[in-house]
């Protein structure tokens, strides 16, 4: 299949001189109501948790067998659903054509550049990572057209590949550490970058890709990873804050499944949350913000280890009795819990979302964070003996939000099927 980037087509003109109209032709309600079923069969298929026939589709939705039927054929020929095998029966009639999201037909490329990484990602509407790009270095205090670029000269190849060539794509996502509205980078502190337009730096590849760019904050898409379990699928918890960490800390806020993010785009910044106003000043200006504690460097310097340590090394110190930076590894944790509690209680006293899901490098360390951060917000929560705080790891991903890119634009796709067929 030839790859294809539409976008929503306008429906073609049609010259009738009949003023009461031609009997082939759809009527405007006809032709709404069938976008708006094949939304809510494409939705009733992706949201199953396995695959399911039409007949099943059509009792989920109130729709006839037919109409069902026709629908999911239209989208089965699109490329968004797929016919599995018929599945076994003993009783009279047809077997079942078990209906699925496809594989390897419509693929988003998710994007992602952090402190220490910068990321590229083709996934399909399967939630399956096709190939990915991954570069590991220092972009902290960095340039950002230089760094861009670079991210640009990892898309070209992977869209090459055979396995992503062949599909359609539906457009990019790209994920950043800051303030971001209406596709300007406004302030990324870590990264040392300010009032950036990425999609200018990467219009020379996208476009000759034929794609299209939406940017997006890097906490915000992550938290839609934990929100969902493919694209188009509830996740478990409906409502949480998300903790995405690096050498920063941002949050994303999940209501109803659905990502939050305020009035301009800009909520979540709970990084720069001041929890000791004597604290270490914080590239952003402030003092003893949240991350000058819980944030990646500042735990290890803390702990007495380089920023090179992995965390693993952290746990493995935290855990060995012996080791001679046992205590003071254990004393750097337990100042981040703290830290930690002071923002997030009183984030959760104003959301009333009590369940919180650490992401980046606090998910790793959820098992020596735990205790202290609940008895910490057992204390600040004041609601917390009727609504105890949960706290939960996030899924493993390492570029979470070259992964939240992607899958938001792929259920756009689930969203508006029509706009496909």
């Amino acid at each position: 299949m030839a790859r294809s980037t539409k976008t929503a087509p306008s429906p073609k003109s049609r010259c009738n001189p009949n003023r009461n109209g031609s009997p082939g032709a759809p009527s405007a309600s006809q032709s709404s109501l069938r976008t708006s079923n094949l939304a809510l069969l494409a939705r009733q298929v992706f949201a199953s948790p396995g695959p399911v026939s039409r007949a099943a589709v059509a009792t989920a939705t109130g729709m006839t067998r037919s109409t069902a039927s026709r629908l999911a054929d239209e989208l089965v020929a699109t490329g968004i659903l797929a016919e599995l095998a018929p599945a076994p029966s003993a009783g009279p009639g047809r077997p079942a054509v078990p209906l699925t999201p496809a594989a390897g037909t419509f693929i988003a490329i998710g994007l992602e550049v952090n402190v220490s990484h910068m990321a590229v990602r083709a996934i399909d509407l399967s939630g399956e990572v096709l190939a990915e790009r991954v570069v590991v270095d220092d972009f902290s205090s960095s340039d950002a057209r230089a760094v861009l670029e670079h991210l640009a000269a990892q898309v070209v190849p992977l869209a090459a590949l055979s396995s992503v060539s062949s599909a359609r794509l539906v457009g990019a996502a790209l994920a950043l550490p800051g303030l971001v509205n209406d596709g300007v980078l406004l302030r990324a502190p870590n990264l040392g970058w300010d009032s950036i337009r990425p999609a200018e730096i990467l219009a020379p590849a996208l476009k000759g890709l034929g794609l299209s760019l939406v940017v997006g904050n890097e906490a915000d898409l992550a938290a839609l990873t934990a929100a969902r379990l493919r694209p188009g699928v509830p996740g478990e918890h409906r409502d949480f804050i998300y903790l995405s960490g690096e050498n920063g800390i941002g949050a994303g806020i999940v209501r109803d499944g659905e990502v939050w993010v305020g009035a301009n785009g800009f909520a979540g910044e709970i990084g720069h949350v001041q929890v000791d106003p004597t604290g270490p000043e914080c590239g952003c200006g402030n003092r003893g913000c949240l991350e000058r504690f819980a944030g990646r460097r500042s735990i290890l310097a803390a702990a007495g280890l380089p920023p090179s340590a992995g965390l693993e090394e952290l746990r493995r110190i935290c855990d060995d009795d012996a080791s001679p930076l046992h205590q003071q590894a254990r004393d750097a944790v337990a100042t981040a819990a703290h830290a930690l509690g002071v923002a997030l209680g009183a984030a959760i006293n104003i959301l009333d979302i009590p369940a919180v899901v650490l992401g980046g490098h606090l998910a790793p360390l959820t098992g020596l964070l735990t205790p202290s951060l609940q008895e910490s917000l057992a204390r600040r929560v004041l609601a917390s003996q009727w609504s105890a705080p949960q706290i939960l790891p996030a899924p493993e991903d390492e570029t979470p939000g070259a992964t939240g890119g992607a899958w938001s634009l792929l259920e756009r796709v689930i969203a508006a099927p029509a706009a496909w067929a």
